[in-house]
This record gives structure tokens, sequence and C-alpha cells, in this order.
């Protein structure tokens, strides 16, 4: 569902609910999140969100995570840094977590797997939470997420992209004149307020395209007056229409139900 019926100005849920995200315990060599620590005791979390192979680190590895963002298309991929080193002394919530996450999964108690599922998840969402509340100097979607001015409007277009947005309303809910937020937002998030939009329903309608939404459907659901205008759209952000990627999911969906 890509409509929400509140502004609850989450800044990060709504990435959880358009993408798939995947965060759990995985072998060392498929793992882009581990923790290092001694005797049991995590003391350090190393990430490496665009690592596509073995991690290099040195130190003792008391449990691994595979993060994955649900494809290439979710923009919180591009905005993270290459690599995030955190001492855990430095965090308290995430080292409890972790601490946590550590015991589950040396021991064999019934529901492992389920606490393993939901703890790797929460240490990931308290990650993410640490680097917006840390910020950037660089221009992306995490300094937008960061501002304490701008994220409102930011979450805004994420929770009802299919709202008519305009930029004086925009720049209500971030507590600016027109003047400043035009100015501003180019300058945090590295696009205009409506090309940052523009985007953000081209990535939800390709995922509601491989999911199997229908063209007309999902053109309604992200703010499109008519299935032409979105087609168009779509045509221009991802060089093919929308309904070769509908098609194309469907057939993949085919020939995994043959090939069981």
């Amino acid at each position: 569902m890509i409509e929400s019926s509140a502004l609850g100005r989450d800044r990060l849920s709504s990435f959880f609910a358009a993408f798939d995200v995947v965060a759990e315990q995985a072998q060392l060599d498929t793992a882009n999140l581990v923790m290092l620590g001694q005797a049991g005791e995590p003391q350090a979390l190393i990430f490496l969100p665009h690592v596509d192979g073995p991690m290099r680190f040195d130190g003792d590895v008391l449990a691994a995570v595979r993060i994955d963002f649900g494809g290439p298309a979710n923009p919180l991929i591009a905005a993270l840094p290459g690599r995030v080193d955190l001492a855990l002394e430095s965090a308290p919530a995430m080292q409890a977590v972790a601490r946590i996450l550590v015991t589950e999964a040396s021991a064999r108690r019934c529901g492992r797997q389920v606490a393993l599922d939901n703890l790797c998840k929460l240490l990931l969402l308290l990650l993410l939470r640490h680097l917006i509340d840390q910020g950037t100097t660089r221009p992306g979607l995490l300094a937008g997420l960061s501002h304490p001015q701008l994220f409102p409007a930011l979450t805004a277009m994420q929770e009802t992209p299919a709202r008519d947005w305009r930029i004086d309303h925009l720049a209500v809910i971030a507590g600016m004149s027109r003047t400043r937020f035009m100015t501003l937002f180019p300058q945090v998030v590295g696009v205009t307020p409506m090309a940052y939009l523009a985007s953000w329903r081209m990535v939800l309608a390709r995922r509601e395209l491989e999911r199997g939404g229908r063209v007309k459907l999902v053109a309604r659901r992200i703010g499109y007056g008519s299935a032409a205008a979105f087609s168009r759209a779509y045509q221009r952000a991802f060089g093919e229409p929308p309904v070769a990627r509908r098609k194309s999911r469907q057939g993949e969906g085919a020939l995994a139900v043959i090939s069981r």
C-alpha cells in the first residue's frame, strides 16, 4: 500500500514499507555487517552497505548479518556512506541489542530464528537512526533526513506521494519561506523538491509493478491523473514502458513455478 492515512513524519518507515528490506544472520562470506568483540561482549560494529563479497577487517567476529535494502532502487543505498565503523560504547541501545543478538546466535533455544530475524532488523533500524542523528556534510538523502526542518517535508512526500504537492505547502511544513525552502532543499538534498518527489514516485511505481500491480492502479496511487501520463514519465525514467516491467516480473514468476 503506497498511501498513508496520516503524515506521521517518520523518517524511516516509508523505506521499510516500500522495499523488502532484509536483515538476517548470515555466514561471514555473505555478510556486510559484523559485530566484533571479546569474550562474547560486542565492542564494535562494521557495516559496508555497498560491498558485494567477503568483508575485510581485523578482530574477532561475534555475529555476522546480511543487510539487503530490497534492490538498488532504494534511495537509502546511495545515501549511505561506503563504510561505517562504530564503537558500540558510544551507542548504548545498539550495544544492548547486539548483546542479545550474540547470545541468541550462539544458543539453540526455541524461537531462535524469529528472535534473530527481529533483532537483526532492530539493529539495522538503530544503526540508520544513528547515521541520521550524526548527519553528514555531503548533499543527499541522508543529509535531508538529518536536517531538522527539511526532514518533515521529505517524509511528507514519501508517505503520501499521490498528493498534489505544491512548493508553498512543503515550505509551510518545513517552517520556512518559499524562497528559503527552494534555496536550501537542493543545497542539502542535492535535487529540487519536485525532482525528489518525481524520483520517489518512480521508485515506488517500479516496486509496485514488480509486485504485480496494474499500470492504471499504480499510476493513481502515486499521483498521476492518467495511465498515459504515468507511462510517459516511467519511460523517461527507466527507458521502458511500465507494462514491460510488469510482464518481465510475471514471466520470472512463471519460470520459478515451472522450475519447482
